[in-house]
């Protein structure tokens, strides 16, 4: 069982470094790029913004839309 553990936290470890010298790596690319970035990002995020809007207009009766607007 401690060798599981042990083998799994080596496993997790190892990853998150490769993640964190992958990242820092990363250059920093060029100003194009930076604005298509923000451009996803915002994509994203309306994305979200919008079916948290139809989850809570879209329900049978209408309810949990207006207690959230209170």
């Amino acid at each position: 069982m401690v060798v599981a553990l042990v083998g799994a936290g080596l496993v997790l470890a190892w990853s998150v470094t490769v993640l964190v010298r992958r990242d820092r790596r990363r250059s920093p690319g060029s100003p194009e790029a930076r604005r298509i970035e923000a451009a996803a990002t915002q994509g994203l995020r309306d994305a979200r913004r919008q079916a948290h809007v139809y989850h809570h207009f879209n329900d049978i009766n209408g309810v949990s839309a207006v207690r959230d607007r209170d």
